[in-house]
């Protein structure tokens, strides 16, 4: 029975942020500090014949023009691959590339001067399409390349044309997803300077603040210990905040200027930097026999990686490693592909590769299930995974596997909901439901070193600091750490401070990303603060005369005798008395998730633990109009554990606002490249005015290897948004889209087309 854990105290910086005193990087200062701006030419495609700073340079105030040859180091970033320039000198590839910075006293002198710097480029021909940019006679993004396909991975399981021979249905279709944009609602903002050592300072929202610091310091050509990235209250990231946008650039400003510079993008500016979701094209072909069970199931995913890689190869193998959704599958076949083409460039979002196949593996259920005249919801049931189930990459999965409550819960509590509901409201008017299932693997995956560290340390006066290099973007770690450092510790939550993702004085954590931070840097502050509790211990044992530790316990701010708990100190007594006995109560703790590589048949054990999650969606469709209104949501997700119940409904809700604007609304509009829509009166994201009732339901299933058998939630919330919505969809006016969003003019268009087929 836990004290603290399983509660939901209040946010740590909750009372701050609502008195409007958190401070954002906006919100920063610094006397003398310049004005910052970024540099790039109108196509997306380009050699750049010269660059021409001069006149910009003459611009009273102007303290700093810089281009590529300024760069002291590295000229390239990126997270998996250094195939984006700091600074473009040569070649344009995409929309996001720069050419040239500016520093200035002021804004005017600024504009001004980013409007003088003269640059003579020839416009190139580029390529749009991913599938086209697969022909081996396709122009090369990147010249040095062979191929602009970037990644390719296989998963073989059994033998899926014999089994598509023996099934008794089978489905087949093509299923797409388009670009999507994080839509935080900070955009990019940061303030660079020298302090007193000389050392390059940079106070920026990021989700990984000591990989900034490590590119930072290769583009200066700088020692690790003369940077520092110091994370401030973040507006949001959704993965958007993981590859470098402003970072190196700002810090070269003010080591070149020696003056503090403060750079501050605007909407457009904001959705020309950084990286989006995948659009993906998915070829599904599924089997399943007279009962409903799943035969076989054949996928091709192509998505487009726009001009640089970030972290193609990893989304595209979770799209992989997920694309039979959370069945037993006994034969496979799966070909993913992350391909280079001139678009911006598409990184880490919200779902990470997992977001897109269920858009296409839950309407392949649904249309397998209505080929045999099933209930959507028989044909999960009967197909989805259970303890001891073998994934599609030959993994057991021998622990934490809720699917089957969740399925239980939501299918369950939607019915009381939805009963008793007309499906046809009026003439023009109908409503339907739509279920779906999902999964999620944790971390980083297929082998890669995915290692937390914290430390955990307990004052003289019995309290307590955690040191984590894990940034809270929101989502509210923060207070899952505190929480899990009090349980451990025996103390309250706000006994406990925790600082956070400051490179001068945190451990690396990794990056706030793949809903890893409350699994693996969970585990970390809770080994740390173990750690921490045994050197009080030690000083327990000579204060409460007993010959060994076994029998001690901390809670409630006491380390007593758990068979006598008459027999207690408490922690700032022991903690003071511990100090001067020399013993210094401090914790490390590292914790590195597990997971193996897939082999070349795409067999392995590459993600672990997995979250699981089913939404059941309610949808009025109004036919004259085309329009959507996503009326309920039931979400019931298996977390493991949940640290704080409240947080983490709060992560139910916000993945379903998310999801749904996946859904019904969101797409960046490409044109040769370009963005059409850079701005929120086109991009559309759904409003408090477009939230449907939503009902939480918390599905414990705890993980052995978790803190007090945690798992995450962050985005799994998001993924069975979508899918069910398009099946609700379906069941309400019978057409199906199967390429989002599903705008009321899609919805129309379907709609004629089922007419004149009659």
């Amino acid at each position: 029975m836990t004290n603290v854990v399983g509660k939901s105290p209040i946010k740590v910086d909750g009372r701050e942020k609502v008195r409007g005193r958190v401070q954002f990087p906006a919100d920063l200062y610094k006397n003398g500090a310049l004005y910052g701006g970024l540099k790039r030419i109108p196509v997306p495609c380009a050699d750049i014949l010269s660059i021409d700073t001069s006149e910009a340079e003459k611009v009273p105030g102007v303290k700093a023009v810089l281009t590529a040859a300024d760069i002291p180091g590295l000229n390239a970033q990126g997270v998996l691959f250094t195939d984006m320039p700091v600074i473009s000198s040569k070649k344009v590839r995409s929309v996001n590339d720069i050419v040239a910075l500016v520093a200035a006293e002021n804004e005017d002198s600024l504009q001004e001067a980013l409007g003088k710097i003269k640059i003579e480029y020839r416009e190139t021909t580029g390529v749009f399409d991913p599938i086209e940019a697969m022909n081996p006679d396709s122009p090369l993004v990147h010249s040095d390349r062979e191929s602009n396909i970037l990644y390719h991975v296989k998963i073989a399981k059994g033998d899926v044309e014999s089994a598509f021979e023996k099934s008794a249905v089978i489905i087949e279709d093509t299923y797409k997803t388009p670009t999507v944009e994080h839509a935080f609602l900070q955009p990019e903002a940061a303030l660079a300077y020298l302090d007193e050592r000389g050392h390059v300072v940079i106070h920026t929202a990021t989700q990984y603040p000591h990989w900034d610091r490590a590119e930072i310091a290769r583009s200066l050509n700088l020692p690790l210990h003369k940077v520092r990235v110091v994370t401030t209250a973040v507006g949001g990231a959704f993965g958007g905040r993981e590859d470098m946008t402003l970072q190196v650039r700002l810090c070269l400003l003010a080591l070149k200027t020696g003056r503090p510079v403060k750079m501050v993008l605007d909407r457009e500016e904001s959705f020309h930097i950084h990286c989006k979701r995948h659009a993906m094209t998915m070829r599904y072909k599924t089997g399943a026999d007279k009962s409903g069970r799943l035969t076989a199931v054949e996928a091709e995913i192509i998505g487009d990686t726009g001009a640089y890689a970030s972290w193609a190869p990893n989304v595209l193998r979770k799209a992989a490693v997920h694309a039979t959704g959370p069945y037993r599958v006994p034969n496979v076949k799966v070909e993913s592909y992350a391909v280079y083409t001139n678009n911006p460039f598409a990184g880490a979002m919200r779902g990470f590769g997992a977001a897109q196949p269920p858009v296409a593996y839950e309407a392949q259920m649904d249309r397998i299930a209505e080929e045999l005249g099933m209930d959507p919801l028989e044909i999960r049931a009967i197909n989805c995974f259970q303890e001891g189930d073998v994934t599609a990459t030959g993994q057991m999965l021998h622990a934490s596997v809720g699917l089957t409550e969740c399925l239980d819960k939501a299918s369950e509590r939607a019915q009381e909901i939805f009963k008793e509901k007309e499906k046809d409201i009026s003439p023009f008017k109908k409503r339907g439901q739509g279920i779906a299932c999902t999964f999620y693997g944790l971390g980083y995956g297929n082998g890669f070193p995915d290692t937390s560290s914290a430390v955990v340390e307990v004052h003289e006066d019995g309290t307590a600091t955690v040191l984590t290099g894990a940034t809270d973007v929101g989502q509210g770690s923060n207070t899952v750490f505190a929480q899990i450092a009090a349980e451990e510790l025996g103390l309250k939550v706000d006994d406990v401070t925790v600082i956070s993702a400051d490179t001068d004085v945190t451990p690396d954590a990794g990056t706030t990303a793949a809903t890893r931070q409350t699994y693996n840097s969970g585990n970390a502050v809770r080994i740390a603060a173990r750690k921490a509790k045994k050197i009080l211990f030690k000083q327990a044992i000579k204060e409460l005369n007993v010959n060994t530790d076994m029998g001690l316990e901390a809670k409630d701010g006491y380390v007593y005798v758990k068979t006598f708990p008459q027999k207690r100190i408490s922690h700032s007594e022991l903690a003071a008395k511990a100090y001067l006995a020399g013993l210094r109560p401090v914790g490390e703790g590292n914790f590195i998730a597990h997971s193996t590589q897939l082999d070349e048949n795409g067999q392995g054990a590459p993600y672990w633990p997995y979250a699981f999650g089913v939404q059941v969606v309610e949808v009025v469709v109004n036919t004259l109009t085309g329009q959507v209104e996503v009326e309920n949501v039931v979400a019931a997700h298996d977390v493991g554990k949940a640290i704080n119940k409240t947080a983490v409904e709060g992560q139910i809700a916000g993945g379903i606002a998310q999801g749904l604007g996946f859904a019904l609304t969101e797409e960046v509009e490409l044109k040769s490249g370009k963005i059409k829509n850079p701005f929120f009166s086109r991009y559309l994201i759904p409003t408090m005015a477009d939230m449907p009732d939503i009902e939480p339901i918390i599905v414990e299933e705890p993980e052995p290897s978790g803190p007090y058998g945690a798992k995450g939630v962050g985005e799994p919330a998001m993924l069975p948004t979508a899918p069910a919505v398009l099946n609700a969809i379906y069941d309400a006016i019978g057409v199906r889209i199967k390429e989002l969003p599903a705008t009321p003019e899609k919805i129309l268009r379907a709609l004629a087309k089922k007419d004149s087929a009659k």
